[in-house]
């Protein structure tokens, strides 16, 4: 038996297509025939896992899915040194080797690098194929399951390569994160309190307050805490479904972490950790520019140091190389480098008039 808990819907109505999909919150959803029978609905099916989950999950999954017509399963080696062209590659020989059909369903069973790769794939497939995102770590049910970015990483750069291809489905099943390791846990947590910062005030002080339950993974606190970070995305994203306007504040931190990922190399830094000290280089510029209360900074990175996550960028990286990684990132327009900053606690900006010695003046505190 499956628990849904929560149900939201990303509404996204469009003149000719309604393209809006439910995000189902609970426990029992990846064991429970009785819920996929209705998602399935007798399709076939392109199963994309990776080498750690599909250990896991996949044999559950793929025995709730009953009958279908054809099943293929791709499992790719974890991790972000793998989320590449190669990989969709892989997925999209096995779908065409089994003679999938454009009304194939592709399902991603794993942590984000998988449900990007997925989407991908399911977005190029016979130009277009539906696909559920079933996100087994906390990081990509509260962020990356969400909003329908999909892509690979190139070498000059993050997601440089990809597609906006929306799921029909996101599937979040709470029992995952009994088998997530703290690590990777506490990487989800600086996506969740990113959505304090950019946008809701009372529920970043809601996590700094409860962090001791969060640790504890407690059930009831950890329902609450993704259920308001996909409701804030879901509205976010519905407003601006393809990044042209308010979307963009879903990157802060990112344009920073984005950076010291590729220094660090992908997979060297787990992109929640990158992000948290993006997110904490763009929290000190905001506090020095005069917009933002210093208390907001304290509470971060006290946040930050409770679950393991850096309070800054690393020690060794130097401010030329760091500036010179940025100019690659997928958000740069015109030239210019959009950064999100902090007017207040809850509310973001976005500009291009952040200057280098800005962003050298926060490098420096951190180096060696």
């Amino acid at each position: 038996m499956f628990d849904a808990l929560h149900t939201l819907n990303v509404d996204l109505h469009a003149s000719t297509q309604d393209r809006s999909y439910p995000i189902s919150i609970g426990r029992g959803f990846i064991g429970s025939e009785k819920f996929w029978a209705p998602v399935v609905a007798g399709r076939g099916v392109v199963l994309v896992t990776d080498d750690r989950v599909g250990q896991i999950y996949a044999a559950t999954l793929k025995a709730s899915l009953g009958a279908v017509s054809q099943l293929t399963e791709v499992v790719l080696p974890a991790g972000e040194a793998y989320k590449k062209l190669s990989s969709i590659q892989t997925i999209l020989d096995a779908a065409l080797a089994d003679k999938h059909e454009r009304g194939s369903l592709f399902i991603a069973l794993g942590g984000g690098v998988v449900g990007d790769m997925t989407g991908f794939a399911a977005a190029c497939f016979l130009r277009g194929a539906d696909f559920v995102q079933v996100p087994t770590t906390l990081l990509a049910q509260v962020d990356s399951s969400v909003g329908g970015k999909t892509g690979v990483n190139h070498a000059m750069g993050k997601n440089l390569i990809g597609a906006f291809h929306q799921p029909r489905h996101v599937v979040i099943d709470l029992e995952t994160l009994a088998s997530l390791a703290d690590r990777e846990f506490a990487a989800g947590l600086a996506e969740v309190i990113k959505y304090g910062l950019i946008r809701d005030a009372a529920f970043f002080d809601w996590l700094v307050e409860n962090v001791r339950h969060l640790k504890a993974r407690d059930n009831e606190a950890l329902a609450f805490a993704i259920k308001r970070s996909c409701r804030i995305k879901a509205d976010v994203v519905a407003e601006d479904e393809r990044e042209v306007g308010i979307r963009a504040h879903l990157n802060f931190g990112h344009t920073f972490g984005h950076a010291i990922e590729r220094l660090q190399g992908y997979g060297g830094w787990l992109h929640g950790e990158a992000v948290a000290a993006g997110m904490v280089i763009a929290t000190q510029i905001s506090v020095a520019r005069g917009s933002l209360d210093e208390m907001a900074l304290h509470k971060l990175l006290l946040f930050n140091e409770a679950f393991g996550l850096p309070t800054g960028p690393p020690a060794d990286i130097l401010a030329a190389d760091f500036l010179e990684a940025m100019t690659s990132d997928k958000k740069v327009t015109s030239g210019k480098i959009r950064y999100v900053l902090l007017n207040k606690l809850g509310e973001a900006t976005i500009t291009d008039r952040v200057t280098e010695q800005e962003i050298v003046d926060v490098i420096s505190l951190y180096s060696t």
